[in-house]
């Protein structure tokens, strides 16, 4: 392996054999062009004379700045006129970039930053750079731990773990695959298909470029072809898969068809994401499995149970993974109710049979392996659907762990009485065992209690009849029989309607009884009741049947629960508990920007009681991450409090509601800004807001001005990472469906806003979403040209519908559910059958883009508009076209108080300056004059003046009594991003998209200075309070100090990660702003106080000593003033 070395602009290789390759390395990943640096290149020292050496020096230099000596680069490390080197290094190429310490991925087509108003455009070249579509760069994207990609001008753009849901997206990858998971974890035919959308320039390659990913070696023979390299990898593929079969002398003709099912594998395709055992969680449970497997332990099977939900397959899947990494794993097998193949025992007898076919010649072809070395792993038994499995593999499990079973008699009366169910076996045998000395009686109880003839339902009821009979002691009398019974249904009740289990303690402080009565009572009931030995365990049902027969009084009998009174006790002992209990921060967090995320679980469950003044219940909900529950149970008292028997409780019902929804994601994410952004933002007549306007923390002195009423918007529903283009509702107004530029369709539920399923298949933009007429289907249309299918239930792909030549805009069913049709930048309207797919009409005259299209009411018309200026009319049932119909302001971009706070300026999308009272709100003038949008405004230091930055290359200075224009500042060659005065008002200094900063004369107008060394836009600009200095921020990342009189660079400040968009000095000078607006957030210092929802965001802000002033898209703007150390108090 030959590795480079960079020093001073020279480039040096040296040659490592195997064993002394060096142990850090950096490696490039990259497309290649027209000039690349050869080998040649190097050994001739001609290598600066081409543009590929751009490239190379960017890794030298990145890889000098991560410490790294050395570093490796495909097009001149290689020797390509020797065969043989290049052989042995493609076939060594994985392996270099798996050992490499970082890769470096240059996208020679990615620009950041475009210099324009969007930070984020280098996102939309990113998703289509041309390295995703390159065969090479699979193994190059897979292979490292550490994968770092860079734009063209060097800057990082992410790596591909912050990248990973991008780069999944493009690159059609599993998430496991870009984590390290083994490639061996991925079938065959799942890593073909990974390669399937990318090319190379050399044929042979798509098969060379795979010999990493299948971890095989082949001699090159370019020439031979594509498919005659293809086929040879996979003879080599099917050779290296089919290496045990062939050393055991195995028909392999014969394994190939015993019928067997690929999803109820543990580390099937499907279930690529479902997750193992955290470290350190379940040690000791698992380390007993392991010394089962491990020891020579006679006994040949290990049964886990336990109730659903509590992790078994977790702990399944963590056993299967450690021995099949260990090559000791035999077989595996996950049942999955409805699951198909994996959902019965049909395709799991052949498991068995292949069991004999493979494991019993292995242990006989190899006398040191011991029958307990190969594993066998099933979960979810309880999960196959053919239910007349049950006494055959009971049976089978009874006899291989030589279990010593009742007579023959007894064992045909049990699997009689079983009638299938397999509760009933699993009821009975812990109501035996837990009698002890006395469970032969109570085998007889069970036995003698039930005929041999009823219904599965009435054996069942008969056993837990038979339960609890024998809970009560026989030895107490009449009247304490009646007053057990009584406690032992207010428990029983409490356990089966309870939403969430409790433990023992905190149910007995929740129905009012002791907890050694709880205890006593749950002692007798272990037969039905999952009833941990931790003291804080949750209590569960062991089956949900329990919950039936119990609240229904013909098949209980004396024992009956009435559901009714249960709730009630419930509801009552709840309402007592939170008024005991509840408080504001009840968490002891202190501070407003506390996020769920940052609280570990044991410190929520302490603080919280399980058991457990509105704000205090929301508040504790969202340390939960229940807020949505919570606003399902708001909706239910709603809906039950009748509006003209109680019209204050509905009303405040009512408030609470959309209070709630309002919220709930800042409620969910950082529950103490009940007190702070949601009590503050919430409209002036909302009773909540006057209920607990005192709760309101006094640092926010002063609070903006707001709407006056809840306006008709009732939530905002966040979670779609790129610009949403398409809603609708469902027929019953139950769910949301969303399309988005982030290529997803989302589904959502109505009433909460809470995000149901995510549906991912496209490759490009969402433009267009709608749900069918019966709700059941949600039909997408894509920039990737293609309309798509889903099942709204289940969130599966249907179908895709393929014909487009140009993006799709807009989808719609047909009245009947049996149409869909689509609009399309192809200029055309087509109509898909919806059952098939198959493309029925293509509606062609329009001349330009169609925008949207819908169906008439009756399902005979459709309806289209397009960019031609026109609306059609069209028979949908013969593709006519009918008649055509002829015929046929925005976001505040900066802000800024005057010297004295009275009045705020702001600057316009809408190419306008206007100038507010800061005390009333009140416009008072409008300044226009600019021909593009207004970026930066700032008053004078006397309040007299008022500047103006645009995207019209111009700095305009107005009179701020007149609004009259004084002076056009003419020097930029791109948008002004950024103005300021110095503090005596003698000069101005604004930053641009030009990269420069530029010193002007207030008063003539005149360029004293241009300041130079920002390599990408100067988004901020400000001075020092005694105007000697001027910083700058740009988004090269850098902050920038410069002597205001001369014009001299004094220092630049590196350490920021991201693009710097906000500058300013403080009142002492020091160059750290105390109050500012980040990432929805109002910031102190480097802590959040207060979040902005959604209606509130900012598109500038300004602040003045404690004060802020915030300009919103909506044109509104919106005054603050804070007390210093807003962020200590809470």
């Amino acid at each position: 392996m030959r590795l480079l070395q960079y020093n001073d602009g020279e480039l040096s290789l040296t040659t490592f054999f195997p064993d002394k390759i060096p142990q850090k390395y950096a490696i490039l990943s990259h497309t290649w062009g027209a000039e690349e640096v050869n080998f040649e290149d190097l050994q001739k020292r001609t290598y600066g004379e081409k543009a590929g050496y751009k490239k190379i020096r960017f890794c030298g230099e990145q890889a000098r700045r991560d410490g790294l000596q050395y570093f490796w680069v495909d097009t001149c490390c290689i020797d390509k006129s020797s065969s043989a080197e290049l052989t042995e290094a493609i076939n060594s190429m994985f392996r270099w970039y798996r050992e490499s310490t970082k890769c470096y991925v240059y996208l020679s087509d990615v620009s950041r930053p475009a210099v324009d108003s969007n930070d984020l455009a280098w996102e939309a070249a990113f998703r289509i750079s041309k390295w995703f579509t390159r065969g090479w760069t699979l193994q190059e994207l897979i292979a490292p731990t550490s994968v770092e990609f860079f734009s063209e001008e060097g800057e990082l753009l992410g790596d591909k773990s912050t990248l990973e849901g991008h780069i999944c997206e493009i690159a059609r990858l599993p998430a496991k695959a870009l984590r390290g998971s083994p490639l061996s974890d991925f079938s065959i035919t799942s890593r073909m298909s990974w390669a399937e959308r990318r090319e190379t320039t050399r044929e042979e390659d798509q098969a060379y470029s795979l010999l990493g990913i299948f971890d095989v070696y082949m001699p090159l023979i370019y020439g031979e072809g594509k498919e005659h390299a293809l086929e040879r990898l996979r003879e080599i593929i099917n050779k290296h898969s089919k290496a045990l079969s062939g050393k055991l002398g195995l028909d392999s003709d014969v394994l190939h068809h015993l019928p067997y099912t690929v999803e109820a594998l543990f580390n099937s395709y499907a279930k690529q994401d479902s997750p193992t055992c955290l470290p350190n969680t379940r040690v000791g449970l698992l380390e007993e499995i392991y010394n089962w497997v491990d020891s020579e332990d006679e006994r040949c099977i290990f049964w886990l149970n336990g109730l659903a939900g509590t992790g078994k397959s977790t702990m399944a899947r963590t056993v299967a993974r450690r021995y099949f990494e260990q090559k000791r794993l035999g077989a595996s097998f996950f049942f999955s109710r409805g699951g198909g193949d994996a959902g019965h025992a049909g395709k799991f007898f052949t498991s068995i049979a292949w069991r004999q076919l493979v494991i019993r010649p292995l242990l006989r072809s190899d006398k040191r392996l011991s029958p307990s070395s190969y594993l066998l792993v099933i979960d979810a038994l309880d999960k196959c659907d053919n239910e007349d499995h049950i006494r055959t593999i009971l049976q089978l499990l009874a006899e291989a762990r030589s279990l010593t079973a009742p007579g023959e008699e007894v064992l045909r009366q049990l699997v009689i009485h079983t009638s299938g169910l397999f509760i009933w076996a699993a009821t009975a045998c812990r109501f035996i065992h837990k009698g002890e000395e006395f469970a032969e009686d109570r085998l007889d109880e069970i036995l003698e209690g039930t005929g041999l003839e009823g219904t599965p339902e009435q054996y069942l009821d008969q056993i837990y009849i038979t339960v609890l009979q024998s809970s009560i002691p026989a030895t107490l009398r009449p009247p304490e029989k009646v007053r057990l019974c009584a406690r032992q249904r207010r428990i029983l009740g409490s356990i089966a309607i309870l939403f969430s289990p409790l433990p023992a303690a905190s149910l007995a402080k929740l129905i009012s009884i002791s907890g050694i009565q709880v205890t006593q009572t749950l002692e007798r009931l272990q037969a039905i009741l999952d009833v941990p030995k931790d003291v804080a365990g949750l209590l569960r049902l062991h089956h949900p049947s329990f919950r039936d027969f119990l609240l229904d009084k013909d098949r209980c009998g004396e024992f009956w629960v009435d559901e009714k009174d249960a709730h009630q006790i419930l509801a009552a002992g709840c309402i007592q508990l939170m008024c005991q209990t509840l408080k504001k921060d009840i968490c002891e967090m202190h501070a407003p920007g506390s996020q769920t995320s940052q609280v570990e679980n044991t410190w929520i469950e302490k603080c919280l009681p399980p058991e457990a003044h509105l704000l205090h219940w929301l508040e504790a909900l969202g340390w939960m991450g229940k807020a949505s529950e919570g606003i399902q149970a708001i909706l239910s008292l709603e809906a039950y409090v009748p509006v003209n028997d109680s019209p204050d409780l509905y009303a405040f019902i009512h408030d609470a509601k959309r209070f709630a929804l309002y919220n709930r994601s800042v409620i969910e994410m950082v529950p103490l800004q009940l007190y702070c952004s949601a009590l503050v933002f919430a409209p002036e007549n909302s009773i909540v807001r006057r209920k607990f306007n005192g709760c309101i923390l006094d640092w926010i002195q002063l609070k903006p001005k707001v709407q006056a009423h809840w306006n008709a918007a009732q939530q905002t529903l966040e979670g779609h990472s790129s610009s949403v283009t398409s809603v609708a509702f469902s027929p019953d107004g139950k769910q949301v469906v969303s399309g988005s530029y982030d290529q997803t369709v989302r589904l959502w539920d109505a009433a909460t806003g809470a995000l149901q399923r995510t549906l991912e298949g496209h490759s490009s933009y969402v433009t267009s979403v709608a749900f069918s007429p019966d709700g059941k289907q949600v039909v997408s249309g894509s920039d990737d040209k293609t309309v798509r299918l889903w099942d709204a239930a289940t969130g599966a792909l249907q179908r895709t519908l393929e014909g487009h030549s140009d993006s799709v805009t807009s989808v719609a069913f047909s009245p009947d559910g049996k149409q869909v049709v689509s609009g399309s930048d192809d200029k055309t309207v087509r109509l898909w059958d919806a059952a098939t797919g198959a493309l029925q009409q293509t509606l062609e005259s329009h001349t330009s883009y169609v925008t949207s299209v819908a169906f008439s009411p009756d399902g005979k018309q459709v309806v289209s508009g397009s960019w031609d200026k026109t609306v059609r009319l069209w028979d949908a049932a013969t593709g006519a076209a009918q008649q055509t119909l002829e015929g046929h302001t925005s976001y505040v971009t900066s802000v800024a108080f005057s010297p004295d706070g009275k009045q705020v300026v702001s600057g316009s999308w809408d190419k306008t300056v206007r100038l507010w009272d800061a005390a009333t709100g009140a416009a008072q003038q409008t300044l226009e004059g600019h021909t593009s949008y207004v970026a930066s405004v700032a008053f004078s230091p006397d309040g007299k003046q008022v500047v103006s930055g645009s995207d019209d290359q111009t700095v305009r200075l107005w009179d701020a009594a007149t609004g009259a224009l004084q002076r056009t500042l003419e020097g930029h060659s791109s948008s002004v991003r950024s103005v300021a005065f110095s503090p005596d008002g003698k000069q101005v200094v604004s930053g641009s998209d030009d990269k420069t900063v530029r010193l002007w004369d207030a008063a003539t107008g005149a360029l004293q200075r241009t300041l130079e060394g920002h390599s990408s836009s100067v988004r901020s600009v400000a001075f020092s309070p005694d105007g000697k200095q001027v910083v700058s921020g740009s988004y090269d990342q850098t902050v920038r100090l410069w002597d205001a009189a001369t014009g001299a660079l004094q220092q630049t400040l590196e350490g920021h990660s991201d693009s710097v968009t906000s500058v300013a000095f403080s009142p002492d000078g020091k160059l750290l702003p105390s109050l500012q607006v980040l990432n929805y957030w109002v910031v102190e210092g480097d802590t959040n106080i207060l979040w902005l929802p959604p209606d509130y965001r900012e598109t500038r802000s300004a602040t003045w000593n404690e004060s802020l002033v915030i300009g919103h898209s909506s044109g509104r703007i919106s005054f603050f003033c804070f007390k210093k150390g807003a962020k200590l108090v809470m």
